[in-house]
């Protein structure tokens, strides 16, 4: 029976590690394999048609171990060296294919406490100590403000920091932009939360960054992340995004400091298998706001695409790098904000403009087609109640939250000193 969806656990190996998101399983009579490739020896035992389909007794690389997996990827069955061994040659060649790094530099990965970041940190020290790229690792993590879901994640980031010894700090959405996550979505209601979360989320790990004397950021976005954010640009019609392409080549991107992505060529149901065989610790609890997110539909299309066709996540991403749009198309020009000195195409960046509706508490005065009503807010008119309930109006305000002191989230004393960490408001770059 083909197409059961569910929560997969690893193979039948009774790990308890459980995949992120949803994964599609096959089951061959009482046999449930996991679509991931792993086989747990009594995968193995069976002869006679009321086992799961057969797979080589034997690796297809080394031919003498027994085969543990078959790779989602190529389809090839290996043993547990020989998968840890191809998936890290394979991640090698594409940091020094794709230039992402250079001796001396100063590299923040953005842990998270997922399996992808997880895997890339421990890959990057692993890497750099085998290779000698001469890399300064640090970990960067944000703290959103996400009651019972963050706070559990950043517990996995200190363990891997714990374990690794990799200097480790915190910046926080209080700390920056005077708002937790929690609070904007007490005020904005279940949709749109992702699109404050995004914006301020590049923003804080470019502060981060600055703040720690990063040259790069590293983040953990794998081959299935690539091949949804081109869905979702096309779905979208974002030309601009479209046209940055898929994030392939030297490390760089919209934000203030370069960035990279060293897994964009790792399937994500790979990582997941490095991670259970490297023994890896992660948290795998979705965030409470994602299943409101746009990108959940792209999600779904693709795994449809993936069951039918696996190459299909390669392939959309391979797609996104060699898009080719008409080059009188006009895009719009990178300048600053004038209030915070980021990034912009637009006289203000876009996180400024959401703050402007959260203070004012209006919070939609950020997002969708509201130029004219912010135009009006700019020339000092007042709008009109419809015009305010079109926005969010809040019915009454709430204090703002106290301030974090910069202390209680994990600085590195010796690396921060005594620079204060400033908001958007008045940060400059």
């Amino acid at each position: 029976m083909l197409g059961a969806v569910g929560r997969c656990m690893l193979g039948v190996t009774g790990s308890g590690q459980v995949h992120a998101g949803s994964c599609r399983q096959v089951h061959a009579g009482n046999w449930p394999v996991c679509a991931a490739g792993v086989w747990g020896r009594r995968g193995r035992e069976s002869s006679s048609g009321s086992g799961p389909p057969t797979m080589p007794a034997t690796c297809s690389a080394c031919g003498t171990s027994p085969a543990a997996l078959r790779r989602p990827k190529t389809g090839h069955a290996l043993c547990r060296a020989c998968f840890l061994a191809a998936f890290e040659e394979e991640t090698h060649q594409a940091i020094v294919a794709g230039r992402l790094f250079r001796p001396g530099e100063t590299v923040a990965i953005g842990a998270s406490g997922g399996k992808d970041s997880t895997v890339l940190a421990h890959l990057l020290q692993l890497l750099d100590q085998r290779h000698g790229y001469g890399l300064r690792l640090l970990l960067l993590s944000v703290d959103e403000g996400i009651a019972g879901y963050r706070d559990a994640s950043l517990a996995a980031v200190r363990r891997h920091q714990h374990r690794s010894g990799l200097p480790l700090h915190v910046v926080s959405y209080r700390q920056l932009y005077g708002w937790s996550m929690d609070r904007i979505a007490r005020h904005l209601g279940p949709r749109n939360n992702c699109t404050f979360c995004g914006v301020f989320r590049r923003q804080a790990l470019d502060r981060g960054a600055l703040l720690m004397g990063a040259d790069k950021i590293a983040t953990g976005h794998n081959a299935d992340d690539v091949a949804e954010t081109v869905l979702m640009n096309f779905l979208r019609g974002d030309v601009g995004r479209l046209r940055r392409g898929a994030g392939a080549g030297p490390a760089g991107g919209e934000g203030a400091v370069p960035r990279c992505k060293p897994l964009r060529h790792a399937y994500e149901k790979e990582i997941v298998l490095y991670a259970y065989f490297q023994g890896l610790d992660y948290f795998s609890t979705e965030c409470v706001y994602a299943p409101q997110a746009y990108r959940g539909y792209a999600r779904a299309l693709l795994k449809e695409l993936e069951a039918a066709r696996p190459s299909a996540v390669a392939d959309l991403g391979h797609s996104g790098e060699r898009l080719s749009l008409r080059s009188d198309l006009r895009m719009p020009a990178r300048g600053t904000c004038q209030r915070c000195g980021y990034v912009a195409s637009q006289p203000l960046c876009k996180a400024c403009v959401l703050l402007e509706g959260l203070d004012r508490g209006l919070p939609k005065l950020g997002i969708g087609k509201h130029r004219r009503l912010r135009d009006k807010l700019q020339d000092g008119q007042p709008l009109t109640q419809e015009e305010r309930r079109r926005l969010g109006a809040l019915a009454e305000e709430e204090p703002p939250e106290e301030q974090v002191p910069l202390g209680e989230l994990g600085r590195d004393e010796e690396l921060w000193g005594k620079q204060e960490l400033r908001g958007p408001r008045d940060l400059d770059f």
